[in-house]
């Protein structure tokens, strides 16, 4: 039986509580002030509340902030550190090299680390304070269209009080349809709504993937006598090992607050070992000896895990169709040679507000007025910085001495480079070698776990505070399980068991019988959707799990 839901009307909804969307709100509702005009605008979040699925680096440029807010350093703005002076290191196996030159897109002196946590919650105040309505803990299930098909007209949040097997229980609540005239989508990297859009009218362009990177990250707690009391530089860089040449990523680590760093690691999605474990690299580049020198005598506080979109300026979506917009992490935007996202994200929630107020003084909420998002986004700063990232991942993607030849090419010609468009190396579900049973399992070279500062991925789960009703639907949907046991595991020997940082996959092996069995640990899940990404055969499918689950993060 189809159950009664309740439907809210708004003038605007944002779907997703990130940098983007909060800035939207907050720009938005200044607009309507300015010109007198009183709007019903709710934003939702899949988080417990708002900051709680948030994580990033984050070293945080305030250009897009300034714009917005402009006296942001009296409103309590909740900076960690200013950055002093960068490094970018060039780490061997056991050494480590500090490069005499950092790119200029890199260079951070002035700009502030932060807890992107922490700034979400702090701008989700303000955006409260203007008359924002803020629902915590409601997750967007469905997109909803009017009856040609082609329009979004708001999204459906799902059912709460589910069994396993997805029958309600006694404290069944259905989900509501909250309807719009214009609905911001802000969901992050590999929005699951904006997949279920992309499915139907084809937002992204075929011609370039969308690729991915997944970080892991922490918060360490050190000594009050620490590397960064006496250092002067405290925003360090590093590329090389333990990934080397071949496979795009590295590490960073950032002074915080409270003699805290941010520590984290980068891997692109593009890797084609099989038996390359996201989390061991992660420990291997935290094992390094300058890294270790850096972290001694610390401890782990909080540990998380996401995904970060690295298709840049060519893989950009469609930024509006009839009845909706896109923006920040979800629509790829992402300065990728600064590694940096939020004010870029920030900023294209912006120019979609001032579009949606456009579009609500001429009454018209179709892609003829809601495209002024995408007119002003060209002519805007965001594009110019984009654009000269266009060709840097797939300079990153390749192999050894050509990567920085390329990336060099790029630095001197503003992102051109020596091909302009550079080609993309394909799905990152499509980059795997079959496994070579001479290569073996990669392992960490000692096991350095300690349970304070070295922490195993369960541990890690923990510090994420992680939280999922354990009877409730699964969330993870492997559709075919039987390929797990058997192409899956023959070609790739299981890549999702080494691919998700949180052990959510596990491959079981009767002793009696020696025939496998997929385990799955849902509970463990960080919502990074690397798996649903990665997976060789495509055959997992990453839903939103009950609004409010997941991790609970508080200082990433």
């Amino acid at each position: 039986m189809t159950p009664e839901r309740d439907q809210i009307n708004f003038d605007v909804l944002f779907v997703g509580g990130g940098p983007a969307n909060l800035a939207g709100a907050i720009h938005l509702m200044n607009l309507a002030a300015e010109k007198n005009l009183e709007l019903e605008v709710a934003l939702i979040e899949k988080g417990k509340q708002i900051g709680s699925h948030a994580l990033s680096g984050a070293v945080f440029n305030p250009k897009a902030l300034e714009e917005l807010i402009p006296d942001y350093l009296d409103k309590g703005f909740p900076s960690e550190k200013k950055v002093r002076e960068d490094r970018l290191f060039f780490l061997t196996e056991k050494g480590s090299h500090a490069l005499p030159w950092t790119p200029p897109a890199m260079r951070n002196k002035g700009f502030h680390t932060v807890s992107l946590s922490k700034l979400n919650r702090w701008m989700a105040e303000i955006a409260e304070s203007l008359g924002v309505c803020i629902f915590s803990g409601f997750a967007g299930k469905e997109v909803l269209f009017a009856n040609d098909g082609t329009t979004v007209i708001g999204v459906r949040t799902g059912d709460k009080g589910l069994d396993r097997d997805g029958k309600p229980k006694k404290n069944f609540e259905p989900g509501i349809d909250l309807i719009a005239k214009a609905t911001i989508f802000g969901e992050g990297p590999r929005g699951s709504l904006v997949e279920e859009i992309n499915r139907k009218m084809g937002i992204f362009p075929k011609e370039v993937p969308q690729t991915f990177e997944t970080g892991i990250k922490e918060v360490i707690q050190l000594p009050e006598d620490n590397f960064f009391s006496t250092s002067p530089f405290n925003d360090i860089h590093t590329m090389g090992y333990p990934l080397g040449l071949n496979t795009p990523g590295g590490g960073f680590i950032y002074e915080m607050d409270d003699n805290r760093v941010t520590l984290g690691f980068i891997t692109g999605l593009c890797y084609d070992d099989p038996m390359l474990d996201i989390y061991d690299e992660f420990i291997k580049f935290k094992s390094h000896p300058l890294i270790t020198r850096i972290i001694s005598q610390g401890k782990v506080v909080e540990q998380g895990a996401r995904t970060i979109s690295s298709s840049g300026y060519y893989g950009l979506p469609k930024l509006a169709v009839n009845g909706a917009m896109f923006v920040g992490g979800c629509a790829g935007i992402q300065n990728l040679p600064a590694l940096k996202g939020i004010h870029v994200s920030m900023k294209s929630g912006m120019l979609a507000a001032q579009a949606a107020i456009k579009a609500i003084e001429n009454k018209n909420f179709t892609l003829e007025s809601l495209g002024l998002y995408t007119e002003l986004f060209n002519r805007s700063w965001i594009k110019e910085e984009l654009f000269e990232g266009r060709n840097f991942a797939q300079a990153l993607a390749q192999k050894g001495i050509a990567k920085l030849v390329h990336l060099g090419a790029q630095t001197v010609t503003n992102g051109r480079g020596i091909v302009d468009p550079m080609p993309f190396h394909g799905e990152d579900y499509s980059t795997l070698k079959p496994f070579k049973t001479k290569n073996g399992i990669k392992k960490v070279n000692e096991s350095p776990y300690d349970g304070e500062l070295y922490v195993d991925k369960l541990t890690g789960v923990y510090l994420s505070k992680t939280m999922h009703r354990e009877d409730q639907p699964c969330h993870l949907i492997v559709h075919d399980q039987s390929i797990c046991v058997t192409e899956c595991y023959e070609r790739y020997r299981n890549p999702c068991i080494r691919f998700c940082p949180g052990n959510v996959y596990e491959m079981d092996t009767d002793e009696e019988t020696g025939k496998r069995r997929l385990k799955l640990n849902p509970s463990n899940c960080l919502h990074c959707k690397t798996c649903e990404i990665k997976d060789p055969f495509q055959n997992i499918l990453w839903t939103c799990p009950e609004g409010g689950d997941g991790p609970n993060y508080t200082v990433l």
